[in-house]
């Protein structure tokens, strides 16, 4: 089989699974071949050997069944970092950038303030903190220890030494210490959502979050403040339909300065809120 046929029929088979098949395919062909994209492009008419044929079969398979590409690639970027990912974390999503940027905006470029990333997975957030922010020190946990294990990796892979990683469920993996900024990306789907079926390789645990989805929301907006110094803040990320949800659960444990923050696509996705007292 031709490099360019294999590719086409890639392409169609991924079709129905990937809004970008023809890309999936030519990503998945490289490293069955190890080598780089421009090699596909400089040489259509190459002939694939059989093992070659058969590891691209058997990836080109499991991404057809709806297994995400960067499981299948072992890696992800996200904020220009390149991170290692598996099934024992989610997969680092464009819109998250969203809620790194609102914490690079709350923090000047010589802050040393300290920074906690609850519910971490493969580290995204902390790393992409703890690289723009160097004299920060960042905290990251996960109730999972797979998950933790795939975050530290990231960090010792990029070098970064302002980070620090812990292991518990939500304000339990820290207790008796004080942060500046508390960020979450926590699991926020209802557990009825039909999106869940796209989702299924992806860890249900940060994923899903009781009947409503605001299960974990609910635990952080009644815990978070003991943690946090006075003027501290908090970022959580949360479905483009529970703006007024998440700001009534805020509102309830005391919280002010309550802000929603729209993604890129214009959908409401980040909720600051301040333990500052009301003017």
């Amino acid at each position: 089989m031709r490099i360019d046929e294999a590719l086409k029929q890639a392409a169609e088979r991924l079709r129905a699974v990937s809004d970008s098949p023809r890309l999936d395919a030519e990503v998945l062909l490289t490293r069955a071949l190890d080598v780089r994209s421009s090699y596909l492009i400089a040489h259509p008419e190459d002939t694939l050997d059989a093992a070659a044929i058969e590891r691209y079969q058997q990836a080109v398979a499991r991404r057809a069944d709806g297994v995400p590409l960067p499981y299948i690639t072992g890696e992800k970027e996200f904020w220009s970092l390149p991170l290692m990912v598996g099934p024992e974390t989610l997969v680092p999503r464009p819109e998250t950038e969203l809620l790194v940027q609102l914490a690079l905006e709350a923090l000047p470029d010589d802050s040393d303030r300290r920074v906690l990333d609850l519910g971490t997975g493969s580290g995204a957030i902390a790393l992409a903190i703890a690289s723009e922010r160097p004299l920060c020190s960042v905290t990251a946990t996960d109730l999972s220890g797979p998950a933790l294990a795939v975050a530290r990796q990231n960090a010792r892979q990029l070098e970064l030494v302002n980070v620090t990683f812990a292991q518990g469920d939500w304000t339990g993996a820290v207790p008796g210490l004080r942060f500046d900024l508390v960020l979450s990306n926590p699991p926020y789907v209802r557990r009825d959502d039909p999106a869940l079926e796209a989702l299924r390789h992806e860890p249900s645990l940060a994923l899903v979050a009781g009947d409503d989805g605001l299960d974990a929301i609910r635990i952080l907006a009644m815990d978070v403040r003991a943690l946090l110094a006075h003027d501290g803040i908090l970022m959580i990320e949360h479905g483009a339909d529970q703006e007024e949800a998440v700001a009534g659960l805020l509102r309830h444990h005391g919280w002010s300065g309550i802000e929603c923050f729209r993604d890129l696509a214009g959908r409401p996705r980040v909720t600051k809120a301040t333990t500052a007292s009301r003017a």
